[in-house]
């Protein structure tokens, strides 16, 4: 018998690539979006609302056997905005889910981010997400997941990653001793599913990454980047007053176009912190998933897609 998962953000960058592994797994999806969502080999369900739209929650998680909710927000313009997505969309997803009666299997993709939460309106907006599930207790059999910076095709906000080492620059953070984990979305979405099927994983926050020990240096995504690339890009260390500066004026600038903009001072803390190294090997000691693509592969595949999409 097929069962039902229903997805949350799956017209986004992580949430296409969930979709895609879990169609490949064999699941019926229902997913919430605004518009009717293209998937292409893939058949979804599309029910057409939001995280504030009840009725149309009750729609998605009806007669669902299992949530994946990888909807967020990552570029704000206030705190409220944060929270009001990242926060209360993931309470009220949850008391839909309740209130269906079903007990579905819930899985939150959150971010390594909410590990440290003093430091972004983003950061503690996710921490305050996952504590909407911690204080359901067994209410729910749920999960939450905590990846690194991810990467891969249909991502746009690492595409100036590689956009400027095109142009052969490549600005790095100040601290040599900093260092960073990633992991491909492919292989983010691969753990999502092998989670969904593990129940002795419910009721903890798991950080999961590349496997690579000890996470990365900037320097060598640079390297790994600069050589799948073909340029010798220069490298510029960017100290923290102009990071500030620049995320003052885009701001500034975002405030005067109604937009939401990427790099705010919150983000400047996050850059500038030195550890974001998944210190978690749980999920493998589980489950048996490991991370299939190197950070080589990995870069390889993004950025022929990334040129052959002409976002490169």
């Amino acid at each position: 018998m097929t069962r039902t998962v229903a997805v949350t953000g799956a017209t986004g960058f992580i949430g296409s690539h969930v979709v895609e592994h879990l169609g490949q797994a064999g699941w019926r999806i229902r997913v919430l979006t605004r518009r009717v969502p293209k998937f292409g080999e893939v058949a979804v369900e599309a029910v057409i609302g939001s995280l504030d739209d009840t009725p149309a929650l009750t729609q998605l998680v009806a007669d669902a056997d299992a949530i994946v909710h990888a909807a967020g927000l990552v570029r704000g313009r206030s705190v409220d905005e944060f929270f009001t997505a990242n926060a209360r969309g993931t309470a009220n997803l949850v008391a839909a889910a309740i209130k269906a009666g079903r007990r579905p299997r819930f899985i939150l993709l959150s971010s390594m981010a909410a590990r440290e939460p003093q430091l972004s309106d983003y950061a503690a907006s996710k921490r305050a997400g996952e504590a909407e599930l911690a204080r359901l207790g067994d209410a729910l059999p749920w999960t939450a997941v905590r990846p690194p910076a991810v990467y891969g095709p249909g991502d746009r906000e690492t595409l100036t990653f590689f956009q400027s080492l095109r142009w052969r620059v490549a600005p790095v953070p100040p601290a040599h001793d900093a260092r960073v984990s990633l992991i491909h979305a492919g292989d983010l979405a691969r753990a999502v599913v092998t989670l969904l099927e593990a129940p002795a994983t419910i009721g903890e926050v798991y950080e999961v990454d590349d496997g690579h020990p000890d996470g990365y240096r900037w320097e060598e995504m640079v390297e790994v980047a600069a050589r799948e690339l073909g340029v010798s890009p220069l490298r510029i260390r960017t100290p923290r007053l102009l990071l500030a500066a620049l995320a003052g004026l885009a701001v500034a600038g975002h405030r005067m176009a109604g937009s939401r903009p990427m790099l705010t001072q919150g983000k400047v803390r996050e850059i500038m912190h030195p550890d974001w190294v998944c210190h978690d090997n749980r999920v493998t000691e589980i489950t048996g998933w490991k991370a299939h693509l190197t950070l080589t592969e990995g870069f390889a595949q993004t950025i022929a897609w990334y040129r052959k999409n002409r976002w490169l």
